[in-house]
């Protein structure tokens, strides 16, 4: 089993982003990634449909051989991991928006969170900022259209620019200082947002967290891979975005579409 691949799965590219942050940390790791971009995003979508979508993944990581699976999306960990877990005898490692460490190292009380509908919107979000917001203001915005914009790689358009403006202004007023991304598509967007925001305002993403605990949970599970070879990774999109995909992957890696 170590030297099975790990499975990720997200509703688009954006997931990605964690996907490089694991491969950064677990070189030797063979990977699986699945772009389910046909029905991005999922914010939008129910509950039961999000759950649908989530199971519907996992199937087809798991009959690849995965070792572990990676919920590399916050709106399906947020409203499905749970079930997950229950359905399947395989490690699960989930996305959640960073609110913690932005909540304890504010000095301006005031926190911003930018993410889709569905993460917003959820129990384990809620859950999570009832216990880190005591004292903290924290400025919620869903990001409505930024999703289909990464996704057909409109990441530097004008339309993008002043989305991102728009969702900022709020935060600015309150005088945030730390801004959690809640969406694996918008650390793509970091470059656009230090170009909006003031330098004293930390952008804060999941990926390096994810990854840790990814080697964590491989670790306990006796599962890191100990080869020495070269990994081998394949990426699956059921969109028609697969160059979109392989420009933010930005390397010589095998992009493929599946009817799924």
């Amino acid at each position: 089993m170590k030297k099975h691949p790990i499975g990720l799965f997200d509703s688009g590219v954006g997931g990605t982003s964690i996907w490089k942050a694991i491969n950064t940390l677990l070189p030797n790791e063979n990977t699986i990634y699945l772009a389910d971009s046909k029905h991005a995003p999922y914010g939008p979508k129910g509950e039961a449909k999000i759950i649908e979508l989530s199971i519907k993944n996992t199937e087809f990581l798991l009959s690849e051989g995965c070792k572990l699976i990676v919920v590399a999306c916050n709106t399906a960990t947020t409203n499905a991991i749970k079930v997950l877990r229950e359905r399947f005898n395989v490690p699960f490692i989930g996305i959640e928006p960073a609110i913690k460490p932005a909540a304890l190292q504010t000095k301006t009380k005031a926190i911003g969170v930018l993410a889709t509908k569905g993460t917003l919107s959820s129990h384990l979000f809620h859950r999570t900022t009832d216990l880190y917001s005591n004292g903290i203001t924290i400025i919620e915005r869903v990001g409505e259209g930024i999703v289909p914009l990464v996704e057909s790689g409109n990441i530097e358009s004008k339309i993008m620019q002043d989305l991102l403006k728009r969702y900022m202004e709020p935060m600015l007023k309150a005088n945030i200082d730390y801004l959690v991304l809640g969406c694996t598509h918008y650390p793509y967007l970091i470059p656009q947002l230090t170009k909006i925001l003031p330098q004293h305002i930390k952008i804060i993403d999941s990926g390096e967290a994810v990854a840790k605990q990814t080697k964590a949970i491989l670790e306990t599970n006796q599962l890191l891979s100990l080869s020495k070879t070269n990994a081998s990774h394949q990426f699956y999109t059921n969109a028609n975005n697969v160059s979109v995909m392989a420009d933010l992957l930005a390397g010589d890696f095998n992009v493929s579409y599946l009817d799924f």
